[in-house]
Formats: C-alpha cells, sequence, structure tokens
C-alpha cells in the first residue's frame, strides 16, 4: 500500500478510472457529455487553484518569516516553484472550462454581459472575479514570483517591488475567492 500511495501518477491514475468507472456505472440517470465533463473538471481544478491560493495566504505566506533563513532556500527553491506552477495552470484551467460550461450551456454571452436574468447574472458577477484572479495570477503574481524565487534575473530592488506587488494580488484573490464561490455555487445552472 505505501508503494501504491507513495505514487501520486498512480494515485491520480486509479482516480481517474474509478471516475470514467462511475461515470459509466450511472450514465443511464447520469449522462456523459462535454457539459457534464467539463463541469466535473471545472471542479477538479477550481478546488486545486483555491486550495493552492489557501495554502499560499493562509500557510506558506504567513510562515516564512518564522523559518531560518538557511532553511528558507527549501521552500524557494523547491516547493514553492512546484505550488506555482500547478496554481497558475489550476487557475487557467478552471477558467477555461467554466468558460466551456457557459458556452456548451447557452449562457456565456448573457452571464458577461449581464443580460441574462437572476441565475444567470450571478454566475457572470462569478465568472469576472474568476477572470479578474486568473488575470491576477498570470500577470501579476506568476511574474512578481519568477523574481522574487530567482527564476528570472532581477536586482534586489526589483525582487523588493516585486514582493507587495505579488502579496496584494494574491490577498485580492483570496478576498474575491470567498464572494466568486458563492456566486458560483448559488446561481446552480445545472
Amino acid at each position: 500500500m505505501a508503494k501504491l500511495f507513495g505514487n501520486l501518477h498512480l494515485v491520480l491514475a486509479i482516480g481517474l478510472v474509478a471516475a470514467l468507472a462511475l461515470m459509466v456505472a450511472f450514465a443511464p440517470s447520469a449522462p456523459i457529455d462535454i457539459n457534464s465533463v467539463s463541469r466535473w473538471l471545472h471542479l477538479f481544478f477550481g478546488v486545486l487553484w483555491i486550495g493552492l491560493l489557501y495554502y499560499l495566504n493562509f500557510v506558506q505566506v504567513p510562515t516564512m518569516p518564522a523559518i531560518p533563513a538557511e532553511q528558507k532556500g527549501a521552500i524557494t527553491g523547491h516547493i514553492a516553484p512546484k505550488v506555482l506552477f500547478f496554481f497558475r495552470w489550476a487557475a487557467a484551467l478552471t477558467v477555461l472550462t467554466g468558460l466551456t460550461i457557459a458556452m456548451v450551456s447557452g449562457y456565456l454571452v448573457e452571464a458577461l454581459t449581464f443580460s441574462g436574468e437572476g441565475a444567470v447574472n450571478l454566475i457572470g458577477a462569478g465568472m469576472w472575479m474568476a477572470l479578474l484572479m486568473a488575470f491576477n495570477v498570470w500577470f501579476i503574481i506568476w511574474p512578481a514570483q519568477k523574481k522574487i524565487l530567482g527564476l528570472v534575473e532581477a536586482s534586489a530592488e526589483a525582487k523588493a517591488a516585486a514582493a507587495p506587488r505579488a502579496l496584494i494580488a494574491s490577498r485580492l484573490n483570496t478576498l474575491l475567492s470567498i464572494p466568486m464561490m458563492w456566486a458560483m455555487v448559488s446561481a446552480n445552472l445545472g
């Protein structure tokens, strides 16, 4: 068992096979189509994205000042780059699958332009918050973190300027995640 659960890729593959078996078993009552698969992937990537956002804001960032200087390299050299890889791609794939759901379901334009009614406009508000959050990830947080972590060359001044920029964008994403998730869940456009 330790060998099985010690291999993340194997665990993910078995999880995928289990999900596919469940889909096939319940296909008569829950059809498998682009909408249902997109919703499933949207949830998966969304949990990964917001989970990593919360890990960064609730655990890693507040803990860094207490870590001795000689140990910080383990975080900045190994953990943070991996976290940020999954963080930014989960953001992109969450947005992509969400837009796919809205397009396939026929409410994409109405949601983004707030020209629908009730739940469509609510999901639109959630979509705009998620789009802003993804923009922050790709165009503010990631470029700043590349400097902070030394993944690109940057002067000490550039690194110092990047840190508060990344923190503000990350905290804004944390703030927006709360009403965004409420909008997404409450709209319930199943």
